[in-house]
């Protein structure tokens, strides 16, 4: 057999296999999605009877405090594994169905953390084609605004300190307002944004005025009724009612309005933006109503609960497990193939809390995010044994404790200047979008263009 038939065939194989590490079906990811809400519903009903049990004892609320910090916790770490559900469907590999990636990321994933699967796709698919370009990495672009981006290579110390000051309500706050605003409103430096086609501003504003302004008022009207200043049931209902009208008045603006209303960009959606935004405020509309009605029945604060120990994680603990992983995952690093991203060794905890769906082999699913976060493993044995650059290049991280200098690098160390990557060529991904209904190639075509040449300016300077 000749050199160049034996090349052809090992190029087959190749094919082959990395074709079925790509494979996804529509099942497998229902039991990582029902291990998620089996955590959230232990510990949401750990937390309640916790309460309860308080409550008879006649203690003080004080009690509870333990209690509730560890579910806002572990409710954040599930938000961030709801995120990681997303983060398959926006690489259409959660389901092999298409719809049903869609439909299954948005009503199980997306919708109960305030955002959608199209929506978060359009972040995030550019920051895989242009990693770590500042220019055009939305990652990039966000944590700048939103002031959460370190100045790396970074020390221990600092890096601890960051982490410190993170913990500031604040700070939090404004990395979620920035990241709604970059993934689920969009921005115009968006790679994949559309200047031409922004919609209507009133299509977004009134989804939002209902999102926020509907729990306000259920809340006013239940604590009147509560408060003895009309029956409860009056209340609850005149809450039900506004609901019910708010809803069909937004469901009949959505079907009337023209499709330029909705913002289009230059990737095409699954299912189309009138009806996910139809389907995201319904699905609000049936969590409020179900939160009012349950609290009439129970006489339990359900609207309270919710507040507590949903809303609060949205914006404290949530936002914390992201900006950690956006540090450790590309902080320190640069726009290289196989420098880009590391690999992550990492207890269960961590891993549940800070790397969701597959999250720690990180760099693998860069190299080639069409395998779903089951496989990265895998892939990961796999590129070493196949690919010298990689084998060479790619760097495993182990645990946070600082390490022996023999060993694997841990988490702090990485992030210092003596892992800071230089020299290595910066990297477009062409086949990010392989999955993708792509509807202006030349205006994508073009952003690769400059992405190229800026990169090929910085490494020449």
């Amino acid at each position: 057999m000749s050199t160049d038939s034996f090349g052809y065939i090992a190029g087959q194989t190749r094919q082959q296999d990395i074709r079925s590490l790509k494979a996804r079906d529509n099942l497998t990811n229902f039991g990582y999605i029902g291990f998620i809400y089996l955590i959230m519903a232990v510990t949401l009903g750990v937390t309640l009877w916790s309460y309860a049990a308080v409550a008879e004892a006649g203690r003080s609320w004080w009690w509870n405090a333990p209690m509730t910090v560890l579910a806002i916790v572990v409710i954040g770490a599930s938000q961030h594994q709801l995120g990681g559900i997303v983060h398959e469907g926006t690489h259409y590999i959660l389901f092999a169905d298409r719809k049903l990636n869609e439909l299954a990321s948005d009503w199980l994933a997306a919708f109960p953390i305030y955002t959608s699967t199209y929506a978060f796709r359009l972040h995030h698919l550019p920051h895989h084609q242009f990693v770590n370009d500042p220019k055009r990495d939305p990652n990039f672009d966000q944590a700048q605004e939103s002031g959460h981006w370190l100045d790396f290579p970074i020390a221990h110390v600092d890096f601890l300190m960051a982490i410190l000051k993170q913990l500031n309500p604040v700070r939090l706050v404004s990395y979620i307002v920035a990241r709604a605003k970059y993934s689920a409103v969009g921005v115009k430096t968006n790679p994949y944004a559309n200047p031409e086609k922004p919609g209507w501003p009133w299509t977004i504003r009134l989804g939002v005025l209902f999102m926020v302004a509907i729990p306000a008022l259920h809340v006013m009207l239940i604590s009147l009724g509560a408060a003895g200043f009309a029956e409860r049931w009056l209340m609850s209902g005149i809450a039900l009612a506004m609901l019910a009208g708010s809803w069909v008045a937004l469901i009949a603006y959505y079907l009337s309005v023209p499709e330029e209303a909705f913002a289009q960009s230059r990737i095409d959606p699954v299912i189309s933006h009138r009806a996910t935004t139809i389907a995201r405020v319904s699905y609000m509309a049936l969590v409020y109503g179900a939160l009012t009605v349950a609290e009439y029945f129970s006489g339990l604060p359900a609207w309270g609960y919710f507040g507590l120990l949903w809303i609060l994680p949205l914006f404290t603990t949530f936002p914390l497990f992201m900006v950690l992983r956006e540090w450790i995952q590309h902080g320190n690093a640069d726009r290289g193939r196989y420098t880009n991203s590391r690999i992550f060794l990492v207890n269960p905890l961590l891993r549940y809390a800070v790397f969701p769906f597959g999250m720690d082999y990180h760099l693998p699913h860069h190299i080639n995010a069409s395998v779903p976060h089951y496989r990265l493993k895998d892939l990961h044995a796999y590129l070493l044994e196949t690919d010298a650059k990689y084998a060479d290049q790619a760097l495993v991280v182990e645990g946070w404790r600082s390490s022996d200098a023999d060993g694997s690098p841990a988490i702090v160390d990485v992030l210092g200047p003596r892992f800071t990557p230089r020299g290595n060529a910066a990297h477009v991904d062409d086949e990010t979008l392989a999955e993708a209904d792509v509807n202006d190639k030349a205006a994508i075509s073009a952003q690769i263009a400059a992405s190229r040449q800026a990169g090929s300016s910085s490494a020449t300077r």
